[in-house]
Formats: C-alpha cells, sequence, structure tokens
C-alpha cells in the first residue's frame, strides 16, 4: 500500500507523515531526504565542512552530478538517510544545504536517480511517502493522495521554531518563496496538485488534527 503525500516546503509533510506511518503501522519514507543527503556529499566533496557549509556545487555540471548521485552510497535505515554508513538525518536541514538542495533537485537526470530508488524500496514495504511529486510522478497509482498546503507566513515560523537555521524569520520566509519558485518550475517532477489528491490547508490546524483528518479520508 502506498500513501502518497505532498506539498510545499514547511507545510508540515514530515512530521504528518511520519505520525500517520505509526498510526497505521507503515514505513515512512521521507523522499526529501535523499535529494539532501545528495546535496550534503557535493558539498562535501567540493570542499565543505561536516555541514556543508563552505563547499560550492557548479550546478550548471548536471552530468557531473548524476554521475556523483549514481555512484553515491546510501541507504535508508529506520527512518533515517545514511550515506556509506553514517546517519546524516541530522545535518540535512543545515543552511548550506537549504540552499543549494531545490537546484540539485531540479536535475532531470538525478529526479529519475532517485525516483528510482524510492520506487525500489515500494516493491517491499507499504509507504508513507511525502515530497513533491510523489502524486504526479512518482506513485500516480499510489492508492491514497494528498496534498498539504499552508500559508508562507505559516511555514516560515514552523521552519524558524525548528531551531536548525540560523536565519531570521524574514530571511527563512524568503527563501521558502524562493524555494517554492524553483520546485513549481521544475522542468520534471514540479510542484502541483494532482487531480484525485485530497488538498488540505493546515495553515491553522495542529498536526494531530491534521493527522485524524486523513485518516478518516482513507477509511
Amino acid at each position: 500500500m502506498i500513501i502518497a503525500i505532498d506539498g510545499p516546503a514547511g507545510s508540515g509533510k514530515s512530521t504528518i507523515a511520519k505520525m500517520l506511518a505509526d498510526r497505521l503501522s507503515l514505513v515512512f519514507l521521507n523522499t526529501g531526504s535523499f535529494y539532501r543527503a545528495l546535496t550534503l556529499a557535493l558539498l562535501r566533496a567540493s570542499g565543505g565542512a561536516h555541514d556543508g557549509r563552505g563547499g560550492d556545487i557548479d550546478i550548471q555540471n548536471e552530468a557531473f552530478i548524476a554521475d556523483f548521485a549514481s555512484s553515491l552510497d546510501f541507504d535508508y535505515r529506520n527512518g533515517h538517510v545514511c550515506i556509506a554508513d553514517e546517519d546524516v538525518d541530522i545535518l540535512l536541514r543545515s543552511d548550506a544545504v537549504e540552499a543549494c538542495v531545490a537546484q540539485v533537485s531540479a536535475i532531470v537526470a538525478v529526479r529519475h536517480i532517485i525516483n528510482n530508488k524510492i520506487r525500489k524500496l515500494s516493491e517491499t514495504l507499504s509507504l508513507v511517502c511525502e515530497g513533491r511529486d510523489m502524486t504526479t510522478v512518482v506513485f500516480p497509482d499510489a492508492q491514497y493522495k494528498f496534498y498539504l498546503d499552508a500559508s508562507v507566513d505559516a511555514r516560515a515560523k514552523r521552519r524558524y521554531n525548528q531551531g536548525t537555521s540560523e536565519l531570521s524569520l524574514e530571511q527563512i520566509r524568503q527563501k521558502i518563496e524562493e524555494r517554492d519558485q524553483i520546485d513549481r518550475n521544475k522542468k520534471e517532477g514540479s510542484l502541483k496538485i494532482a487531480r484525485d489528491a485530497v488538498y488540505l490547508d493546515t495553515s491553522d490546524l495542529t498536526i494531530t488534527e491534521v493527522c485524524d483528518m486523513m485518516i478518516s479520508k482513507i477509511h
């Protein structure tokens, strides 16, 4: 069984998907973490620090990035992404990764590589997966589809309250708006609402309220 969830950055997809998976005894798959792990590895390979800070990705060299993605030794274990057996989950929302992940994930060849990895996992597992194109590209035939949305202000405040960024609330808001533009204008896998997806605005809802609504829709 596949429960696919799409939505913009900061809409609560990851937290809600994890809660939903726990309540339904399914495996939670944060697909965006694969792109973040790849971005972190690229930043490190270009001279960046442990969290990617100081690295410089040549985003125009798409062939190199795709080859790097194909050869990267990463896996998904217990809800965390690992690079060469190193659990890097805690580093995936660093400012350095946030600044580059949208551009890396927009590369079509990279999306094909990551999507194949995700589909391979679905062959043996029942998943709750979230991302930008889960319902439209990766799992268009998923049994259950949801699109979670929220206002830019609500999303920025959530990211700020996570405490993983050194940016101000206004700077985070600006970064989210920039990310939205990139996500909605990708050559492939752009952010859009599937025609058969259930749309939920989470701006004024708690995580539990959203999860309850989704379970009600599923049943």
